[in-house]
């Protein structure tokens, strides 16, 4: 992919685009044409049972997928937006430490469909997936549908 952003420059992105981010302390992992890694520590996420709370963790897998399109749309189409339309998240289980979101698409076969919409029609929605990891297992589920348009 042509220009990918680096993790830092992502980070960076984030933390001023999404200021919750960095207030969650939010880093960028790992930048790839086709994931997105993001991780938190616990101690800004905490809830009162001593782990990460539940809209934090949605929040990440959220803002992993967010960043997944940022980076994949910013060359071809820098004059789009990308907003998030509708999200589900499931919990497998409790978070008592620092975790990861890694997002993908959820049908990477969809994009060029999508691009071609969002060429000819200036908006086009687009599903991705992300999996919260904490200890070296998935302990939740995101999946959100996004919308990018053209503005100007």
């Amino acid at each position: 992919m042509e220009s990918l952003l680096s993790a830092p420059a992502l980070e960076l992105i984030l933390h001023q685009q999404i200021p919750l981010s960095l207030a969650m302390q939010v880093t960028a992992v790992q930048v790839t044409e086709d994931a997105v890694l993001l991780s938190a520590p616990l101690a800004p996420n905490l809830n009162h049972r001593a782990t990460v709370f539940g809209g934090s963790a949605c929040a990440v897998a959220m803002l992993s997928a967010w960043a997944l399109l940022h980076v994949r749309l910013r060359v071809a189409s820098p004059s789009v937006a990308v907003v998030i339309q509708r999200q589900s998240m499931n919990y497998q289980r409790p978070i008592h430490g620092a975790f990861s979101a890694r997002a993908q698409l959820a049908q990477p076969a969809e994009w060029p469909r999508f691009q071609r919409l969002l060429a000819r029609r200036g908006r086009a929605r687009i599903t991705v997936a992300a999996t919260l990891d904490y200890c070296g297992s998935a302990a939740g589920y995101f999946s959100g549908d996004f919308v990018a348009f053209e503005y100007s």
